[in-house]
């Protein structure tokens, strides 16, 4: 049977250099340490060190069996770290950045429910439509809609979002309704702060530019504009549910909706996640809705037809 506290000390008095050092490391005395390491040589009877009176030095059997070993005890330390790190208490300050509207209307009362929950954490919190580079600003998660972009970020979906292509009714009856991505240049499209909108084409992502009178790079502003019958607008699903749902507004082009278009929780990779951020992610999945709300897919569906 393998005494694992020989193989700690073997490995400790490599990684120290001395029989002394490693018996300061593990917190007890120089002989315990030479007798663990002679009792191991014994069991395995082979000789794993070269001892003198200042140092130690590895054995060509030394150095194979220190090689397979360190590796053990690095993993039963990640191990046990990791353990710790799951029960331990969200601490510190947790830096968010979340799109406007959306992190203002869902992210912000779940931040603010789980500060409630975990009082001796500090949040701040930052509201932007740009897309803020994590570590170089100093940020632990950001909240990001849409298609992401590939990176070495860990991306956690949290919900579902969908794009819908909208105008009122007399809009449609003015200008006609499109069936078509290529029919979208006859007409005018308010533009937000891309001038492209997102397609789905047999499985493929497809980007179409748009252009159009209006222009601005505010979601309330867009939406507004196509209320008031100026123009067909790309908006997500929760600025226009409430308006398909009343007639105010009509999708259309549902048959090249793309699909995969969620919102995402987006953070730095690390080899140890902290609690904080750990936490504060698992709680946004448990919190926010998976899918759209069925009253949406009614009003979508009713609005195609």
């Amino acid at each position: 049977m393998q005494h694992w506290d020989r193989v700690e000390a073997f490995i400790e008095v490599v990684r120290q250099g001395t029989f002394s050092a490693a018996a300061h490391r593990l917190k007890v005395s120089t002989s315990h340490v030479s007798r663990l390491v002679g009792q191991l040589e014994n069991q395995l009877g082979v000789q794993l060190l070269y001892r003198t009176t200042r140092q130690s030095r590895l054995t060509d059997a030394g150095a194979l069996y220190f090689e397979h070993c360190h590796q053990l005890f690095d993993g039963l330390r990640e191990a046990e770290s990791a353990l710790n790190e799951l029960q331990a208490v969200p601490r510190g300050v947790l830096r968010i950045t979340a799109a406007t509207t959306f992190g203002e209307r869902y992210i912000a009362p779940l931040v603010n429910d789980f500060q409630c929950l975990h009082p001796q954490l500090d949040i701040h919190l930052h509201f932007t439509n740009r897309s803020v580079e994590l570590i170089d600003e100093g940020f632990d998660i950001a909240i990001r809609m849409g298609v992401l972009k590939d990176s070495s970020l860990i991306a956690r979906r949290l919900c579902e979002r969908r794009e819908f292509v909208v105008a009122t009714p007399d809009y449609f009856a003015r200008a006609g309704t499109p069936h078509s991505l290529g029919e979208l240049s006859r007409h005018q499209c308010l533009v937000g702060s891309r001038n492209s909108w997102l397609f789905e084409v047999a499985g493929q992502r497809k980007e179409v530019r748009v252009e159009g009178r209006w222009q601005g790079n505010s979601g309330p502003a867009l939406l507004d504009a196509a209320l008031k019958g100026l123009g067909i607008a790309q908006l997500p699903d929760y600025y226009v549910e409430p308006h398909l749902r009343s007639g105010a507004l009509r999708a259309v082009l549902g048959a090249f909706q793309h699909h995969d278009t969620a919102v995402w929780a987006v953070y730095p990779r690390h080899r140890h996640l902290s609690p904080k951020i750990r936490q504060f992610v698992d709680f946004l999945v448990e919190r926010l809705p998976p899918t759209l709300p069925g009253e949406i897919k009614h009003a979508f569906a009713t609005a195609q037809r």
